[in-house]
């Protein structure tokens, strides 16, 4: 169960360290996507081929939009000695990664968010929102 949130910078090469509480359930190996709200996926290789057949399960007519969000710009990740991993070019800029950032636990996913970028989205997050969500939980 991946949860927390974690401050770290980016460094100059596109590095940022993974906490060592999400390498412990990520795995030796592990995959950086895009994401939903401008963030970056990070998914454990069981949560990743678990998507996998879940967008593989969809007709290619609906689905192929989906396949390229999630699959086009994936990189798989090992973090190095230091626990950082590198974010690919293509994938700092669809989440507009530049020095500041946000790692935040999402259950069965961690989430690579620029901390201007989460903390906008945390603003915009009202009570009415939240209740409304949690019926949907059935609490």
């Amino acid at each position: 169960m991946l949860t927390g949130e974690y401050q770290h910078n980016m460094d100059l090469k596109g590095r940022v360290t993974v906490p060592s509480k999400f390498r412990e359930d990520l795995g030796d190996k592990f995959y950086v996507c895009k994401g939903l709200d401008g963030c970056l996926f990070v998914l454990s290789e069981g949560q990743w081929n678990k998507l996998i057949e879940k967008v593989s399960a969809i007709p290619l007519a609906q689905g192929k939009g989906i396949q390229r969000h999630f699959f086009s710009g994936a990189a798989e990740a090992e973090p190095d000695k230091q626990g950082r991993i590198l974010i690919p070019q293509n994938l700092r800029e669809y989440a507009g990664l530049n020095k500041d950032v946000t790692m935040i636990g999402a259950a069965v996913r961690a989430e690579i968010w620029d901390t201007a970028r989460w903390n906008e989205y945390n603003e915009g997050q009202t009570d009415e929102v939240i209740e409304a969500s949690m019926s949907l939980l059935d609490f």
